[in-house]
């Protein structure tokens, strides 16, 4: 329907916008993977009873249907349960439904039906029983004002029998900065989910790590949006696919004589919105179809700016559930920060909400940025980079470092090099090593700001309090990606073999700390400290061989 409304175009913009989309490899699912829900059609229409009392006719396709009534109102021509209190959990097929009667807890199904679980909800309560802003599939909150009952009515019926869903993302815990050693850090994929599908598990002893559930997944990609390393990503198509496809697009649409185009991201899910946007909008505004608009991220965004968009644009609702609105706005009005510091109109990037072109036409921007950088390589963070080092080229800027929001996935770490005793814990959590020890006999941190995704880690792990972190951009690429030395010092020589082997302060620090203990009490013990590992255990050896009694210490 969309490009068929796109070939009604009749301006050379028009045709050219109509042949890039039709000359580029369009992005598909090819074979993904899924998981399953199992539905025997067992149905659950909860609310006051005056509103369910005549739903259940409506739904007699359904194997059963079970009403279950939240305002304690009786009719007698209805079979009816009743609670002063419901707690439901899961997704199609298998909905744990929890009533309080008095002071017992009673699972709904196996009273009713005689089942484990319900398959589907018509949720009629005001606020809904479940408080996910994207519901579950199954899960059908009409009382909440999304979808409208009719929808409801219609799709319940079909919901009867085995069903396939895509896994939308892949997540590799190897390269997220979530946790380490059983400390937390970066949390931002599990704040922007809308539907409860990340948590992250694990204790203190065993770690914690990030874990997906496929089935509350909604493929809605705030998560994607929101990592900064690209542990979490859209499965199909990939970032880097979808970005080498806006690249494709642009570089057709110039071959075919087009001028100053601007990217619209649409979700594909609501062509029709999309195709109204269309038509108040001029005909140099591509539009590029994703699953949901935060499932590619600000790399993209910049990418498809140097590579001649004048304009990145999404189609966005105001009845956007309002963590997508939240993630959605931060991301952006992080880009226009960096936009700004370019002295280029924050508007280059922006959210086109639809219900505003009925007040007339956005701010559209037509400065060709003059950059064709061509397919771009690298993870996520490398491809945002290349593009921001290449408007600075473009457009110098005045001040090197911008300043950014707390949380920014951008920063610096700074070192109290009078309380660091370089004993790199915070080497040892850093999930990218922008924190790392240099190879030699000095001891050193050194730290490459470029790498850094401001997750915290390092701030928690340091036992002295001597590491702090700062979000801002920095727009000198060399001093950006060389490693800094943020503290160093002579390394302390032992005592036998004269071989470095430890900072000098950590040395000091110990016998200080020590210096008392009932296991330290003489100075042949705190001497040892100031020995490496092998020289301290000839030391003890010795001291045995020349006085055996100083076996009873060890």
């Amino acid at each position: 329907m969309l490009k068929q409304q796109l070939k009604q175009a009749d301006t050379e913009n028009g045709r050219a916008r109509l042949y890039a989309l039709e000359n580029t490899v369009e992005l598909t699912n090819l074979i993904p993977p899924t998981v399953s829900y199992e539905s025997l059609g067992n149905a659950l229409v909860v609310g006051p009873t005056s509103i369910i009392g005549s739903l259940a006719s409506q739904l007699s396709d359904m194997t059963t249907v079970t009403l279950l009534s939240t305002d304690g109102e009786k009719d007698e021509a209805l079979s009816l349960y009743f609670t002063s209190k419901v707690a439901i959990s899961g997704f199609l097929g298998s909905f744990q439904v929890l009533i309080q009667n008095q002071c017992e807890t009673i699972n709904l199904s196996k009273v009713a039906i005689n089942q484990e679980h319900f398959d589907v909800i018509l949720d009629m309560t005001l606020d809904g029983c479940m408080r996910e802003e994207v519901p579950v599939p199954g899960y059908y909150p009409v009382g909440r004002g999304h979808p409208k009952l009719a929808d409801a009515l219609e799709e319940i019926p079909t919901l009867k029998g085995t069903f396939d869903k895509p896994k939308f993302f892949r997540l590799n815990n190897d390269i997220c900065a979530h946790s380490s050693r059983g400390l937390k850090g970066c949390e931002r994929c599990v704040d922007a989910c809308p539907a409860g599908a990340l948590e992250s598990i694990g204790t203190d002893k065993t770690g914690y790590k990030i874990e997906i559930n496929p089935y509350l997944c909604q493929g809605v990609g705030t998560c994607a949006t929101a990592c900064p390393t690209e542990a979490i990503h859209y499965a199909l198509p990939t970032p880097q696919e979808t970005q080498k496809f806006i690249e494709r697009t642009l570089a057709n649409y110039f071959k075919a004589g087009g001028v100053e185009p601007i990217i619209l991201v649409c979700s594909k899910p609501h062509e029709q919105y999309n195709m109204m946007a269309l038509q108040a909008l001029p005909e140099n505004v591509i539009p590029i179809e994703v699953e949901d608009l935060p499932s590619i991220g600000i790399d993209t965004w910049f990418a498809a700016l140097v590579n001649g968009a004048t304009q990145v644009m999404f189609a966005a609702s105001q009845r956007m559930p309002e963590t997508i609105i939240r993630v959605l706005t931060a991301e952006v009005a992080q880009a226009q920060t960096l936009l700004e510091q370019l002295s280029l109109n924050k508007s280059t990037i922006e959210i086109l909400y639809l219900e505003s072109l009925r007040q007339g036409p956005p701010e559209l921007i037509t400065q060709d940025l003059g950059l064709r950088l061509g397919d771009m390589q690298g993870n996520k963070r490398e491809r945002l980079f290349a593009s921001l080092d290449a408007l600075a080229q473009q457009y110098p800027i005045d001040t090197p470092v911008t300043t950014l929001p707390e949380g920014a996935p951008f920063g610096e770490v700074k070192c109290d090099t009078d309380k660091c005793t370089l004993c790199m814990s915070c080497v040892a959590v850093c999930p990218t090593r922008a924190l790392h020890h240099h190879d030699g006999d000095v001891p050193n941190l050194s730290f490459v700001e470029q790498d850094c995704v401001q997750c915290g880690m390092c701030e928690k792990a340091c036992p002295e309090n001597a590491l702090s972190i700062q979000a801002r951009f920095n727009w000198d690429q060399e001093s950006r990606q060389a490693p800094q030395t943020l503290h160093q010092e002579q390394p302390a020589l032992c005592l036998r073999c004269q071989k470095p082997f430890a900072p000098q302060s950590m040395v000091n620090m110990l016998q200080d700390k020590l210096r008392g203990h009932s296991h330290f009490s003489d100075e042949t013990s705190l001497r040892r400290i100031a020995m490496c590992e092998d020289c301290r255990v000839i030391d003890m050896f010795e001291s045995m061989a020349d006085d055996p009694t100083q076996q009873l210490k060890y």
